[in-house]
């Protein structure tokens, strides 16, 4: 769900959540080796491709022709679930540009990361998505404060997040 939002944002408006004119600055760099694998979905901005979503996954690899994989994973609030799958490719330093149906290709900007790649917080030039993602299922409550903060330093206001509900 979290690149398919990004794939689609061409075609549907979401409303412009970021508290800044100015694109978020993207991390220097990212290992892409170090990026691929399972993440699971903290929080985001509503958006009309995760309604209805209680928690999603991420999971990157690499193709044969180079690209990378995109695996989304929505578990709906009713127990269903929902699956997307397509391809990315790295357009600059901590820039990807993802796609999941035909030509229409979406920004997916790394804005924050972990080192250890452990966390990555995740947007777009405009500020109309927003995730925060981690290799861990959950957050402690003072991971999330700690989140909290980092979400208002780029702008975004952590009320306006869909945090991800637990496992039942």
């Amino acid at each position: 769900m979290l690149l398919a939002a990004l794939s689609l944002s061409a075609c549907v408006a979401n409303p412009v959540y970021r508290l800044s004119d100015q694109p978020p600055l993207t991390t220097e760099s990212i290992d892409r080796d170090a990026y691929l694998g399972l993440w699971h979905e903290q929080a985001r901005l509503p958006n009309s491709f995760e309604r209805g979503c209680a928690r999603a996954t991420a999971e990157y690899g690499v193709r044969d022709d180079g690209l990378i994989s995109v695996r989304n994973t929505c578990f709906e609030e009713d127990g269903g679930e929902r699956v997307a799958n397509g391809r990315a490719r790295v357009v600059g330093e901590g820039q990807l540009k993802v796609s999941f149906f035909g030509p229409f290709w979406g920004d997916y900007w790394v804005i924050d990361r972990a080192d250890d790649y452990s966390w990555s917080i995740v947007s777009e030039p405009r500020g109309r998505y927003f995730w925060l993602l981690t290799r861990a299922e959950t957050l402690t409550p003072a991971e999330r404060a700690a989140f909290e903060q980092r979400m208002q330093s780029f702008g975004f206001d952590p009320s306006d997040m869909v945090w991800a509900q637990p496992r039942a």
